[in-house]
């Protein structure tokens, strides 16, 4: 007996469900499935879950030095001549980031393994692609999600059923994390 649900679909289409499925999920908090995918999804996301909530902490801040360039009062790079050639003009600034330590690389690592990059969309300028960006769903896993689990010891998600879908009386769920 398999120790999943082959969801009628070849395995390379059946991963690329649930990669989509488990992202909207944690992406949006809940989405609407039916209870077979549902119950498949809750074993990703629990997992994903709780393998952040035991890296969340597991960082160290590092106080590095960047060139950035110097900008006019329009936003625009100041520049100067120089051998008759125009260069920028550059300042040094000091910065703190967030480095991971190995366990928590290799935690983010296997999460981009299963999570499919999100893009998010102004709705004044839906369809183009100035003022689109690019979210970092273990960075919103680590920083948003884990913390509000971590007094809890799995159960992250919760499976509501809505009632049979019409064309086919599958039963419908909503899973949300709780």
């Amino acid at each position: 007996m398999a120790g999943y649900r082959k969801l009628g679909r070849t395995s390379d289409q059946r991963k690329a469900l649930l990669r989509s499925q488990v992202t909207s999920l944690l992406y949006h908090g809940k989405i609407v499935t039916t209870e077979a995918k549902a119950k498949e999804i809750r074993k990703i996301a629990e997992g994903l879950i709780a393998m952040a909530v035991k890296e969340m902490d597991n960082y160290e801040t590092v106080t590095v030095t960047a060139k950035t360039p110097r900008k006019d009062k329009d936003g625009k790079r100041v520049k100067e001549v120089v051998d008759g050639k125009k260069v920028t003009l550059y300042d040094e600034v000091q910065k703190e980031i967030k480095k991971d330590k190995p366990s928590r690389l290799h935690a983010r690592r296997q999460m981009l393994r299963v999570l499919y990059p999100v893009k998010e969309v102004p709705t004044t300028l839906a369809g183009r692609k100035r003022g689109t960006k690019q979210i970092d769903m273990p960075k919103k896993l680590f920083e948003e999600i884990a913390p509000k689990y971590t007094t809890r010891h799995g159960g992250y998600t919760r499976i509501v059923k809505i009632g049979p879908r019409k064309g086919d009386a599958a039963m419908m769920v909503q899973i949300e994390l709780v």
